[in-house]
């Protein structure tokens, strides 16, 4: 084999290589292994008056898909769950999500349609109250 032909096998292998990484990479399988994890044993720590109102609201708007306590449903995802960590998803993220909708790129439960009646001001408080589960939870 001349010089050329192994550069351009090489190149070949490495492309294919970077191909199988993007498409098969990262958090996405342990993702659609997790969803139906519904079941999780969550530790529910005591709520703060503010905290509380968030839980209504999160009742009110987001169980339905997110479960009880955000720990997923058949329908949605948990959000009790390390891939909504602030460092990877911050409250604006929830923020945009909930006013806004959202594609869906990290489970197959479809994309997140916008939630109708929900202010921004609200989002923050459902927000503050996943967080204080996800800290109780190991999820800082």
């Amino acid at each position: 084999m001349d010089r050329k032909s192994a550069f351009i096998a090489i190149a070949l292998l490495a492309a294919v290589a970077t191909a199988w990484f993007v498409l098969f990479r990262g958090d996405a399988p342990d993702a659609v292994a997790e969803r139906n994890e519904a079941g999780l044993q969550l530790s529910i720590p005591d709520f703060s008056t503010e905290q509380l109102a968030g839980k209504a609201l999160f009742d009110a708007n987001c169980a339905t898909c997110h479960g009880a306590n955000a720990a997923g449903s058949e329908q949605g995802p948990p959000l009790v769950h390390r891939i909504y960590e602030p460092s990877h998803h911050g409250d604006q993220a929830f923020i945009l999500a909930a006013l806004n909708g959202v594609r869906a790129h990290h489970w197959q439960f479809g994309n997140m349609p916008p939630v109708k009646g929900v202010s921004e001001s609200d989002v923050g408080k459902i927000t503050n109250y996943i967080r204080t589960i996800q800290r109780a939870n190991g999820i800082d």
